[in-house]
């Protein structure tokens, strides 16, 4: 997360495995950087689903145990609580809607870098939703596989582009996009 990486003038292509909001693994075409979204608890009557999401590649020595971040959902697949390490937030306030009457698939919020991003469904071309900075460069965006493309071996042929500026905080824009398709999926207002 925030160790120097090597610089290769190319965007962060993590390939979605299963394209499922159930857990999937996110590679990097080029092996930079390989993320793991896990589900850690399958929701009941009582208790929503939690899904932790690993950075593997960090030279951390707990890298495949301490999460990244937490996805913490309540009952009736309704929104609950993101973490990042030890911090807890309501996903309903860290992605908060960009007006009150606006749409709740058009979402900005505070990244850990302390700049405001801002998501959306199907406002660029072939993306499926695509994320912008203050200035309105898009920093980052998850397309679906091409519709008559060929079935691919182990992968979905979806894709999280992270331009490569914003690499350090590729996890939070895979969880915050995770989050958006989440509210897509259950409808959540």
């Amino acid at each position: 997360m925030s160790e120097q990486r090597t610089r290769y003038f190319q965007p962060y292509f993590l390939e979605d495995k299963s394209g499922r909001l159930t857990g999937s693994e996110f590679i990097d075409l080029y092996e930079r950087i390989r993320l793991s979204y896990r589900c850690t608890r399958r929701p009941t009557n009582t208790v929503g689903a939690q899904f932790s999401i690993l950075e593997l590649s960090s030279p951390r020595e707990d890298a495949y145990t301490n999460a990244v971040s937490v996805l913490d959902y309540q009952p009736g697949n309704a929104l609950g609580t993101v973490y990042f390490g030890n911090r807890p937030q309501s996903m309903a306030r860290y992605l908060r809607k960009v007006s009150d009457s606006g749409s709740s698939l058009h979402r900005k919020y505070i990244s850990q870098d302390g700049n405001e991003y801002r998501w959306s469904y199907r406002t660029h071309e072939d993306h499926e939703w695509t994320c912008v900075d203050s200035s309105g460069s898009v920093v980052a965006f998850y397309h679906l596989k091409i519709a008559g493309e060929p079935h691919y071996e182990s992968s979905s042929g979806c894709m999280l582009t992270v331009e490569e500026n914003y690499g350090d905080y590729a996890f939070e824009f895979l969880t915050s996009c995770l989050i958006m398709r989440y509210i897509k999926e259950y409808d959540i207002q």
